[in-house]
């Protein structure tokens, strides 16, 4: 009887294991059929399985099931510094990608590499519960393409500014003539149209250049004591005449106890700069309030307007390149979609955090954190 039962209950379970390993290969059929490479790894960072596509952007020509993942590929960031990939998979816990990463192989060689790490848990409590999905790409086509196209904006930027730096002059004297003369009003407004549309353009020459410097990572900071109380107060000094033109209130809510910052003072300045020209670009009627205290070795500074505000949707992406709303409110004003984007790309470089805080028609606050940089 013990031997029918045994003789049953592996009858049961042969469908069982026919079934497991038909899905197997079923895995392995569509993870061959990716033109990415795949590799997953166990949480020792030991592969399980790839496909073909990996060992080609990997450059091996040999199996690597039970091997580990750093005795085989050898990365470098941007600033060529190693890393160490196995630590580097070990210490991931969410979704990670980056496009920042070059391959280097034995013979010399390199490549850009599109990197994608994703833990996958498999069982809660259980050793050899945690694995790890990897993609990889060979991007150096598209890296190639990007630094010719930074380049290009970069030289463009540089060329124009020569020539719309003239026209703003000249503009500028002829209107000047225009009004001590008393001349056409006709004119006269027509020069003033010409003069804010060359404005417009230096502002975007201007966030041109930042961004090719910025995406081609040559921008540096050189950190400096700053004094963000005397900073925000002449900021706003500034910026009031351009509030009260359009009926605007501006308000300054600084506390006592700010010490000096120490960080980059240009970057700074233009960060805070942006939100600040934004709030009021984008409000109509109401009042605009910059603030700031110190928080945790660095300080806390706040925009807050009653404009327009962002819609949810949207301010998932205003810090996207190019992006703009596709809200009437938003479309009635001039603008690149590139100034929150060359913001954002200053504020890492600052180490600093960019939290926002919207509403549709009642207004927006964005709140940064800079830390000193030691």
């Amino acid at each position: 009887m013990a031997k029918i039962k045994i003789t049953d209950a592996m009858s049961d379970q042969a469908p069982v294991v026919e079934s497991a390993q038909f899905e197997h290969q079923r895995l392995l059929s569509l993870i061959n059929s990716m033109i990415d490479g795949v590799v997953a790894v166990d949480e020792s960072a030991h592969v399980d399985i790839y496909n073909g596509a990996a060992l080609n952007i990997l450059d091996v020509n040999s199996a690597i099931q039970g091997q580990s993942l750093g005795s085989f590929c050898k990365l470098v960031d941007s600033n060529s510094q190693p890393i160490d990939i196995v630590e580097l998979v070990r210490s991931t816990t969410t979704s990670y990608v980056s496009r920042d990463y070059i391959i280097l192989y034995p013979d010399g060689s390199k490549a850009n590499i599109y990197l994608s790490i994703a833990p996958v848990h498999l069982g809660y409590g259980k050793a050899g519960s945690r694995s790890y999905v990897i993609v990889l790409r060979d991007i150096s086509h598209e890296k190639s393409l990007e630094e010719e196209r930074d380049e290009f904006i970069s030289v463009i930027s540089h060329e124009l500014r020569t020539p719309i730096a003239i026209a703003e002059g000249n503009i500028s004297n002829a209107k000047f003539i225009v009004e001590k003369s008393h001349g056409d009003a006709k004119i006269a407004k027509a020069l003033e149209d010409a003069h804010q549309q060359t404005l417009f353009l230096a502002e975007m020459i201007n966030d041109l250049s930042t961004l090719s410097r910025a995406e081609r990572g040559v921008l540096t900071v050189e950190a400096e004591s700053i004094n963000i109380h005397d900073l925000l107060t002449e900021m706003a000094h500034n910026y009031e005449p351009e509030a009260k033109a359009k009926g605007l209130r501006l308000y300054t809510d600084l506390s006592r106890n700010l010490e000096l910052l120490l960080s980059g003072k240009l970057y700074v300045h233009e960060v805070l700069q942006n939100f600040i020209t934004n709030a009021i670009k984008y409000t109509d009627k109401g009042h605009i309030t910059i603030g700031a205290k110190p928080q945790d070795k660095g300080v806390i500074v706040w925009i807050e307007d009653t404009g327009i505000g962002i819609s949810k949707t949207d301010q998932e992406r205003i810090y996207d390149k190019f992006f703009r709303a596709e809200n009437y409110e938003t479309r009635k004003t001039s603008g690149t979609g590139l100034g929150l984007y060359v913001t954002m790309k200053l504020a890492r470089l600052l180490h600093a955090e960019i939290t926002t805080k919207s509403q549709l028609g009642k207004g927006s606050k964005f709140t940064i954190y800079l830390p000193n940089l030691q």
